[in-house]
């Protein structure tokens, strides 16, 4: 029986992890899996709500109760309708760090994505992958980039989107999330002892995805 491979990137907040998933995913004919979308969407679902994203059981009282998936064209669905733009509002930003804190979320939304790893050849990427949802993944990449240039990518990501924002407001974010997701008591942020890391600072996109493919194929994952 043919093996499925699976490459998770794990990293901080803009470091570059969708971008650079998205293109290898595509470029290795693998199923992309954008597990920050997701806690995006369920963050989006409690402010919609009307729920207050601070308060882990009202958060909790979604579970079950929506539905989180991607559509046809890799978009974030909530419930069938799609909310890419949507799940990247600063509110949302300023908030998905605690709803993805929060352990039964988690495990709600770890469900979904290890089963689509099962039968799939995947790419994952998100805050935990290599040391939680696909522990045994082929291949585990951990990207960072200073603070500042994380903020700079997140301002001009949103931008271009149309999304008013400011350089500012996005460092404070960035900062904010970083201290939450690596402080957080279930499954915080932190390398996996197999992973590789890349500084992706100083890296342009594409030098970060060849860096990534030359070692899958030392790995013979394709």
């Amino acid at each position: 029986m043919k093996k499925n491979y699976s490459i998770a990137i794990d990293g901080p907040s803009a470091s570059g992890k969708s971008t650079v998933a998205k293109i290898i995913a595509n470029k290795l004919n693998f199923i992309y899996v954008d597990t920050g979308a997701m806690y995006r969407a369920y963050t989006y679902a409690v402010l919609k709500a009307n729920l207050d994203p601070k308060d882990e059981k009202a958060s909790e009282s979604l579970i079950g109760k929506i539905e989180i998936s991607f559509d046809e064209n890799n978009h974030i669905t909530l419930n069938g309708v799609d909310v890419s733009k949507e799940v990247r509002s600063n509110e949302v930003a300023d908030n998905v760090s605690y709803i993805a804190s929060y352990k039964n979320i988690r495990l709600f939304l770890v469900e979904s994505q290890r089963k689509i790893a099962q039968n799939k050849n995947v790419v994952m990427d998100g805050r935990d992958i290599g040391t939680y949802v696909l522990d045994h993944a082929d291949l585990k990449i951990y990207q960072v980039a200073t603070a500042e240039e994380r903020a700079n990518r997140r301002y001009k990501e949103n931008l271009e989107k149309g999304l008013e924002t400011s350089y500012e407001d996005c460092l404070h974010n960035v900062n904010k999330r970083d201290y939450i997701d690596s402080h957080r008591s279930f499954c915080p942020l932190h390398p996996a002892d197999d992973s590789i890391e890349i500084n992706t600072t100083d890296m342009t996109i594409e030098e970060v995805t060849n860096k990534i493919l030359q070692i899958a194929k030392e790995r013979g994952i394709y």
